[in-house]
């Protein structure tokens, strides 16, 4: 695994997305940050409790926040009436089972976080280039485009919901 580093090709144009597929890579960095500091210069593994307790603090906002993201994700594709909503949310179910379970094992003990971001980081890259980009030119156009003013107030109430 190496940094994710974000490039222009994975902004689908909608502020609110982009900023929040670039904290979900921040959170992945993160991790590899605290696994490349673990495995320290000779290349063995050695995990401090220092940083078993950071990466379970980042695992758990990485994991949380992803969540509420794919959530306001699939609350912006209903309002603006996406017709492949329900295939979306199907990946969306399938994807948070699997890092649910990933987390699950990191929290009982197995190494697992570079796995973990390792998947986050291919499934993001993969997710945003095909089933995001499949639905962002009907959100702008619909939220974005027609009336502007009218859906602030509902993006403003979503973020509410899903980011508390």
């Amino acid at each position: 695994m190496s940094r994710f580093v974000w490039s222009k090709e994975f902004e689908l144009g909608i502020d609110i997305i982009d900023h929040q597929h670039q904290r979900i890579v921040d959170y992945i960095n993160q991790i590899y940050d605290i696994s490349l500091k673990a495995q320290g210069t000779c290349g063995s593994v050695e995990v401090t409790d220092a940083d078993t307790a950071d990466l379970k603090a980042v695992l758990a906002s990485l994991v949380d926040y992803t969540l509420s993201h794919l959530a306001f994700e699939e609350a912006l594709m209903e309002e603006a009436e996406y017709p492949e909503l329900s295939e979306h949310q199907l990946v969306h179910r399938q994807f948070s089972e699997l890092i649910g379970s990933l987390k699950a094992r990191f929290d009982q003990g197995e190494e697992v976080s570079q796995r973990l971001a390792s998947v986050l980081q291919h499934w993001l890259i993969e997710h945003i280039m095909t089933e995001d980009k499949r639905y962002a030119e009907l959100v702008k156009h619909k939220l974005l485009g027609i009336e502007p003013d009218k859906h602030r107030h509902w993006v403003q109430q979503a973020l509410s919901r899903h980011f508390q």
